[in-house]
């Protein structure tokens, strides 16, 4: 028996080190190829699916038009990682292990990049997250990069929002308690509105509800006896219409402001006119192009889907971009190298602005407030860092 199982762990250790000297010499040639591979890392199913078939939009109109690199063609590989945590562990996984991908572009929803923080670090192989705000996405991971601004400079901008423009006293909170960018754009928010009114009671309600929620009459009951001058509840573009529609059918006519994850078609066709006025944060608006890739990805975009773009389009097509002039500065297809340039990239001029790579692995990069207006997105205001 014991000669039997010794036999048993010897061919078991025999094949776990054949296996890792095929998966090592395919990742080398993979390297050596004609083709490069970039991982499309989205939630393309789920509750979170418009806004990942938005960034996958933004990542194929780059790859149609500046398909090649280095004289080697890019082929995107999709993974769908549903909204899911679990699932995006899986996905990245997938991604760097299966069809080893020399980097990776996603996810939209900071808790689905988050999730395969690990997965890319211990790959050593890049990610480039589009509109994952959270600033734990690249908090600590030298694999995980942004071209959009975080959560503080987001919650700050709104909290300023609500305090100066709208003269904001007093505060309710309606957060996506399941959600990493709801709470943590919720905690700075209430950090900076603290701080700016002086009055650590500014913030007189506070309610949670869960991704998939449908009703939020007993939050926004309580929120209505309360009276605040402001909601603020960012949070996914499905709940967040839902919200702002029932709040306006009991009767509550406060200001409603939000994040930049209201930015869908879903939310106006849900939403409908009950949530024209309401304001939120976003990356770019398509009335103000900021750069000639601004022009460019504007024309074709449009050529392409016949609709305005949203915002987080622009971001996805901005970081195959990114990835494309670290691929070209390293002249190299090596992960690990593509990785060091990318965190070089200083004043590269994309679609949604200029975008630098501070020391934190984070864009550099100016808000945008918008409104709706008619059942559209509208373009308010720019708000740069150095303005906040």
């Amino acid at each position: 028996m014991k000669k039997k199982i010794s036999l048993l762990l010897a061919l078991a250790m025999t094949t776990t080190f054949t296996l890792a000297g095929c998966s090592k010499s395919n990742i080398k040639a993979n390297i050596d190829s004609d083709v490069i591979k970039i991982g499309v890392f989205e939630p393309m199913t789920g509750a979170n699916a418009a806004g990942g078939q938005l960034e996958v939009e933004g990542v194929k109109l780059a790859n149609k038009l500046y398909p090649t690199v280095n004289g080697k063609k890019v082929e995107l590989v999709f993974a769908d990682n549903k909204s899911d945590k679990v699932e995006a562990a899986s996905a990245a996984s997938n991604l760097v292990e299966q069809e080893q991908v020399n980097a990776i572009i996603g996810s939209w929803g900071s808790g689905n990049s988050m999730a395969a923080g690990d997965v890319v670090q211990d790959a050593k192989v890049p990610a480039v997250a589009a509109s994952a705000t959270n600033p734990l996405v690249t908090a600590g991971n030298d694999y995980y990069f942004r071209v959009c601004f975080i959560d503080p400079f987001q919650g700050t901008v709104m909290a300023k929002y609500a305090a100066n423009k709208l003269q904001a006293k007093k505060v309710a909170l309606l957060q996506e308690v399941s959600s990493d960018y709801s709470v943590g754009i919720c905690k700075f928010f209430t950090d900076e509105f603290i701080k700016i009114t002086g009055d650590k009671d500014a913030i007189i309600a506070k309610a949670n509800y869960n991704t998939g929620d449908q009703d939020f009459t007993a939050q926004l009951t309580n929120i209505k006896s309360s009276n605040p001058d402001v909601i603020f509840a960012p949070g996914n573009f499905t709940e967040g219409a839902m919200i702002i529609k029932q709040a306006r059918q009991l009767g509550i006519t406060t200001p409603i402001i939000g994040g930049d994850t209201w930015e869908t078609p879903e939310f106006l066709d849900i939403g409908k006119e009950d949530v024209d006025g309401t304001v939120f944060s976003t990356f770019f608006a398509s009335e103000t192009p900021i750069t000639n890739e601004s022009k460019v990805f504007l024309d074709e975009y449009r050529k392409e889907y016949n609709k305005e773009p949203a915002a987080v389009s622009a971001l996805s097509y901005d970081a195959y971009l990114v990835i494309l002039d670290a691929i070209k500065r390293a002249n190299s297809a090596d992960p690990v190298k593509i990785r060091d340039e990318i965190a070089k990239t200083k004043n590269f001029p994309g679609a949604a602005g200029v975008i630098t790579i501070d020391q934190n692995n984070n864009a550099v990069k100016d808000a945008v407030l918008k409104i709706v207006k008619d059942g559209k997105f509208t373009y308010l205001d720019t708000i740069k860092p150095e303005e906040n």
